[in-house]
């Protein structure tokens, strides 16, 4: 039995995750701890043992968490982590803040962050994995983030302590962001959420947004995300490789790669995590055998198998 430090937010030792993840699959955390505000999370971190593994947890919208669960205690962040406000041009916001809310909000106060609208997840996920799309990404408008550190102290970093890369950041192991600060280019209210409107009808017209995925399943092999221009080229993109390697629709117990987006990994219903992880494997050889082009998973996988 592990000892674990008393705080004033909710600790749920062994907690099963996969109700958690959009995949939903999955086993159980060493525990879940869902802090009641900064001081609580930071005390908390403080006074855990050294020895224990910590993991940010967003809403799972990118992430496959093993069958076996996951050693670590997982920091989930709700209320009171969620917060947008504005100061100029600049957008403060709290990790737990989805995506498509902070998008929504700046453009009512004419501020564009439109490319995050179709974007799952929360923005601390957006920071860790520089999430992006139709040519703008987080590091493009990233001023600073607060984050506490294991030993519970307060800490500022700056776009170059993240070293962001594409789908990548160097946010140190352990540690929790708890506030975001973005600079946003200005715009028209009124003509940000008509852009936004088209960008979800286009999501909606080539993404199977009403299954149970985890958004992109691999990286380009481009290194760039979709431009939405229209000059932008398919030939090395992740969806293209896959369906060229014959693997669109392909399936793998309850996993199937998506027949209307090859590169978006579904749970059928009854997939495990192993079933998931196991085909997109399955995609990385064939695609490598096919085209000699390497894969790189986007999807973040955590835990024992």
């Amino acid at each position: 039995m592990t000892d674990f430090p008393t705080p004033r937010g909710v600790l749920t030792p062994d907690r099963p995750l996969a109700d958690l993840t959009w995949l939903r699959v999955g086993g159980p955390a060493l525990a879940l701890f869902q802090p009641a505000d900064h001081d609580d999370l930071a005390d908390f971190l403080r006074d855990l043992d050294g020895e224990i593994p910590v993991f940010p947890m967003g809403v799972g919208s990118n992430l496959i968490v093993r069958d076996g669960g996951v050693d670590a205690v997982v920091v989930r962040l709700g209320r009171g982590f969620n917060g947008i406000t504005f100061d100029g041009t600049r957008v403060i916001c709290g990790p737990a803040a989805l995506d498509a809310h902070v998008a929504r909000k700046a453009a009512d106060q004419g501020l564009d962050l439109t490319f995050l609208r179709t974007i799952p997840g929360a923005i601390g996920g957006a920071i860790r994995m520089n999430a992006g799309c139709y040519g703008s990404y987080v590091a493009d408008v990233f001023v600073e983030a607060t984050a506490i550190a294991r030993d519970g102290q307060r800490v500022t970093l700056s776009a170059e302590d993240l070293n962001f890369g594409y789908r990548s950041s160097d946010l140190p192991e352990g540690m929790v962001i708890v506030e975001v600060v973005l600079q946003a280019p200005q715009g028209d209210p009124e003509s940000l959420h008509a852009r936004m409107v088209e960008q979800l009808a286009k999501r909606d017209a080539t993404q199977p947004t009403k299954d149970r995925t985890a958004g992109s399943t691999f990286r380009n092999p481009a290194g760039f995300s979709s431009t939405g221009q229209a000059d932008d080229t398919h030939e090395l993109k992740a969806w293209k490789v896959i369906d060229d390697a014959g693997l669109r629709g392909h399936s793998l117990g309850g996993a199937q790669m998506s027949e209307k987006h090859p590169n978006f990994l579904i749970n059928t219903g009854g997939a495990t995590a192993a079933d998931l992880e196991d085909l997109g494997e399955l995609v990385r050889k064939r695609v490598l055998k096919h085209s000699g082009i390497e894969l790189q998973w986007e999807v973040l996988r955590v835990g024992k198998r």
